[in-house]
């Protein structure tokens, strides 16, 4: 169930960015919104009508003239009677109007405290609510159409979908408890292993798009590893577009991490350039180094950079020995404009091997499709959910039950008991089963004023 709606006093927060702005926005949000606009511009607007007039303060000086909309509980953002004040946005005079609100009995606004009342007054599921702020953050145009669709709901429409089918699979395994005595089989007549492998497969197919959504709302953690003077830096820089990194000949002229985001077909990628891996007495080199190790605990992928004039050496198999075993590894063999190879990719005892050259370009798109391989990503976002690591886990523990209760299908309690386990942890992506602590998290993590 829903948590309770403790805090019913007023809240007033700036709903626009930090900064001077065209237009800034104050959104004001509770019982004593009307009276507010009331005090502040002489009467409270028609609802939902656009109002010129002047924001008055205390002294009944103009504040700022600009528009005013009264937005009547329940048909509001929050679900409560809702004020919006649109005054020129300029820094100062933001905060003299806030102050207003502020005297007039309303108090300042949490982080995400407005969508917070949005949820619980039933005007958002947890699922939109969370894509509230996915959609202000997404960083990619992908990402945004992503998170729109969770906005609006897609993506809850299909969690509710399955969660029906899942609980009407569940009433009829009970209801088959509440006759022992019979020698019926229901769980074969009413063709239970069927109907949960059905949902299984609808569990697949929603999981995938929840996790290419979670892929362009994240991204993925990419370290470029080597011997100095392979193209560490070169490749760096063919990635990102742009000089980003310094390319000498002289070996070691890397000598801390640098990072860059990019992306390929939406999907951002966190790229790092690292210090070249050797032996040296430079102090300075050797925290590069440490830092290169250190860079490789949060990565997913790490691309062995080798020399193809020379290949594979005992240096690069000890440096191959030392990374984490759970990062993907695929070695990149630069330099084919040296060694007069050509782009390729090739599979060497279930490793991957791509052959580029970074100074070129050449074969830079077999890496660049060979990477959002490896991240899940399909070439198409279309009917791509925004999704955050809770909802992937809930969905990994749903499809944990519904396999514990296909192994199980002989045993009808064994099976209600794993459905609604499954139930329950399905219902927690869209908050009707959500604890406190949890939307404390979720809510805090969003912007003062949404």
């Amino acid at each position: 169930m829903k948590p309770a709606h403790i805090n019913q006093d007023t809240i007033a927060a700036i709903a626009t960015a930090s900064g001077a702005g065209g237009i800034g926005i104050v959104r004001v949000s509770g019982s004593l919104s009307s009276a507010i606009a009331q005090t502040i511009l002489g009467n409270c607007p028609a609802p939902r009508h656009a109002a010129y007039l002047d924001f008055k303060d205390a002294d009944d000086t103009v504040i700022d003239r600009g528009i005013a909309i009264f937005y009547p509980n329940p048909h509001s953002y929050t679900g409560e009677d809702v004020l919006e004040l649109q005054a020129h946005g300029g820094t100062a005079l933001m905060q003299i109007l806030l102050a207003r609100c502020i005297a007039l009995g309303a108090r300042q606004a949490e982080p995400g405290e407005f969508t917070r009342r949005a949820y619980l007054n039933d005007k958002l599921d947890l699922a939109q609510a969370e894509a509230v702020a996915d959609v202000i953050n997404a960083a990619t145009f992908e990402a945004a159409k992503s998170a729109v669709r969770s906005l609006t709901g897609e993506f809850s429409q299909h969690i509710n979908a399955l969660l029906y089918k899942l609980t009407e699979l569940r009433m009829f395994v009970e209801a088959c408890l509440d006759f022992p005595e019979e020698e019926i089989d229901f769980i074969t007549q009413g063709r239970v292993a069927e109907k949960l492998n059905l949902v299984t497969l609808e569990l697949a197919s929603i999981f995938v798009k929840a996790k290419q959504g979670s892929l362009l709302r994240d991204g993925i953690n990419v370290v470029l590893i080597g011997q100095p003077n392979v193209g560490k830096s070169s490749l760096m820089n063919q990635l990102a577009g742009e000089e980003i990194a310094i390319v000498t000949p002289i070996a070691g002229t890397t000598r801390d991490t640098i990072k860059n985001a990019i992306q390929i077909n939406g999907v951002p990628l966190h790229i790092i350039d690292t210090a070249g891996l050797r032996e040296t007495d430079d102090e300075v080199e050797k925290f590069g180094i440490a830092r290169t190790w250190a860079s490789l605990q949060t990565a997913n992928i790490a691309l062995l950079l080798v020399d193809s004039t020379h290949g594979i050496t005992e240096t690069e198999k000890s440096i191959l020995a030392r990374l984490p075993r759970e990062i993907t590894k695929i070695w990149v063999h630069n330099k084919i404009d040296v060694s007069n190879e050509t782009a390729k990719i090739s599979q060497i005892e279930q490793t991957t091997h791509i052959y580029l050259s970074a100074k070129k370009g050449l074969g830079l798109d077999l890496l660049k499709t060979h990477l959002l391989k490896l991240a899940g990503y399909e070439n198409n976002a279309e009917g791509v959910f925004m999704a955050r690591a809770r909802h992937l886990d809930a969905l990994s523990k749903v499809e944990q039950h519904l396999s514990f209760a296909t192994a199980q299908i002989k045993s009808a309690e064994l099976v209600a008991e794993e459905l609604r386990l499954a139930q329950d942890a399905l219902s927690s992506i869209t908050g009707e089963f959500t604890p406190d602590d949890l939307l404390g998290e979720i809510f805090t993590k969003f912007c003062i004023g949404k």
